[in-house]
C-alpha cells in the first residue's frame, strides 16, 4: 500500500504542476490540455521510479526522491522537445524548482511524521 500510495503522491505532485502552470498561463485546466501537457513528466516519473528503484524505499528523500525529480524533470523536456511542445530556460528552471519542491517535500515530510510516530511509540 505504501508503494501505491507514494506513487499517487507523485502523480498528484506532477499534475498540481500542470494545473498551476496551465492556469497561470491562461491555457485552461482541460481534460486534453492536462493530458497534453502532463504526459512528458508522468513519462519522466515512471521512469525515475524505475531507475531509482523506486518501490524499494519509496518514501525516501535521498537517493529516491532526487532520482525521481531529476528524472522526471529531464525524460519530461526531453519528450516535449521530441513531440513538438518545445521548452524555454525559464520553464525548466521552474520545473526544476517546483517538482523538486513537491517530490522532494513530501517524502521529507514523511520521514518527518515517521520519526514523530516512532519517537511516539517509544515514550
Amino acid at each position: 500500500m505504501r508503494r501505491a500510495l507514494a506513487g499517487a503522491f507523485d502523480v498528484v505532485c506532477v499534475l498540481v504542476f500542470v494545473a498551476i502552470g496551465r492556469a497561470s498561463h491562461a491555457d485552461g485546466v482541460t481534460v486534453a490540455g492536462m493530458a497534453g501537457t502532463s504526459w512528458p513528466f508522468l513519462v519522466g516519473a515512471g521512469v525515475g521510479w524505475v531507475c531509482g528503484r523506486a518501490w524499494r524505499h519509496p518514501g525516501e528523500p535521498a537517493p529516491t526522491g532526487i532520482i525521481i525529480w531529476v528524472t522526471c524533470v529531464g525524460v519530461g523536456m526531453a519528450a516535449r522537445v521530441v513531440s513538438g511542445q518545445g521548452i524555454a530556460f525559464a520553464f525548466v528552471l521552474v520545473a526544476l524548482t517546483f517538482l523538486g519542491m513537491e517530490f522532494l517535500g513530501w517524502r521529507y515530510m514523511f520521514v518527518a511524521a515517521s520519526a514523530r510516530r516512532v519517537r511516539t511509540d517509544q515514550s
